[in-house]
């Protein structure tokens, strides 16, 4: 059984919101789109603050707790380091000509990695933050990114439809999974490693088995493109986010969907795309950003 409610709606971007992304302490999160500020939102009294501004809209963000960093990427195609401790910007690096879509981090190598449209992934220093190198993963835009739980393989969803698997040490192409139609606009290992899911524009959601990269399942998960898939701490449920308005629950045991957050399931919920999803206070708490402006925190109970 699992009971949801909706504990607040929070509003003060002026914009569409594109990301979302935890606090270092789960005592908060941070929230950027297509306004000038990356906003930082108490869970204690749910007020906004800008933290930092921004010279161009951000679609992703990545906390590195261990190095007191919020890694930012925007639409120009610059990254820039800011220090939770300092609370200003420490660094800016400029590789990328294209839009920013998904960074990663690889802990054990001190690397930060940069997905972009342009196809390449740069490769940071997570210690001076200077840039290291660059490689080619597609043609066409990568929109999402994911490192496994044990940090020995990388999965890029890119525009071309094809989820590209590479190994994390030597940056090398290892396999390519056909299975989507359309662009690949959402990946993510389940926390044992043993799944890959792979979200689409053609509203497909299939999960690839790890140990050989087959498809397992697959299935129209929503009306319109997957924009994002969030496991829940346990590991045993996940989240996906849609341009069709919706958050959905689902059970990885059998992709069996359990909860549907919508307008049309009596919510009071998004009215335009849901883009991003994070879990916060060891999976209790769910928040979720969309093109409407709006922030929302959602109280998720689960019961067996």
């Amino acid at each position: 059984m699992i009971d949801i409610d909706l504990l607040a709606l929070l509003p003060g971007h002026q914009n569409s919101i594109y990301t979302v992304e935890t606090g270092i302490d789960d005592a908060s999160f941070y929230t950027a789109g297509n306004d000038k500020g990356i906003v930082q939102w108490s869970l204690a009294d749910r007020k906004p603050t800008v933290v930092c501004p921004v010279r161009s809209s951000v679609y992703a963000l990545h906390l590195s707790p261990e190095k007191g960093i919020l890694v930012i990427g925007e639409r120009s195609g610059a990254v820039s380091i800011f220090s939770l401790s300092e609370s200003k910007i420490i660094a800016r690096i400029e590789q990328h000509k294209l839009p920013v879509f998904s960074i990663a981090e690889i802990r054990r190598k001190n690397e930060i990695l940069v997905g972009s449209e342009d196809g390449t992934v740069s490769v940071i220093s997570a210690l001076d933050y200077s840039f290291l190198y660059n490689f080619r993963v597609s043609s066409d835009t990568i929109r999402a990114m994911a490192v496994s739980p044990d940090e020995q393989t990388l999965a890029f969803g890119c525009k071309d439809s094809l989820v590209r698997i590479y190994d994390a040490d030597t940056y090398s192409l290892q396999h390519e999974l056909n299975g989507h139609t359309m662009a690949v606009t959402s990946v993510a290992f389940s926390p044992d490693g043993h799944v890959l899911l792979s979200g689409g524009r053609d509203a497909q959601l299939i999960k690839w088995s790890v140990s050989d990269y087959s498809i397992s399942n697959s299935l129209t998960a929503h009306m319109s493109a997957v924009y994002d898939i969030k496991f829940h701490p346990g590991g045993r449920l996940f989240a996906t986010a849609s341009q069709d308005k919706s958050i959905k629950i689902w059970d990885l045991d059998g992709m069996k969907l359990k909860r549907i957050i919508s307008k049309d399931k009596g919510f009071n919920s998004h009215s335009h795309s849901v883009n991003k999803l994070t879990w916060l206070d060891g999976g209790k708490l769910l928040a979720s950003v969309s093109d409407d402006k709006m922030a929302m925190l959602w109280e998720i109970r689960v019961s067996s």
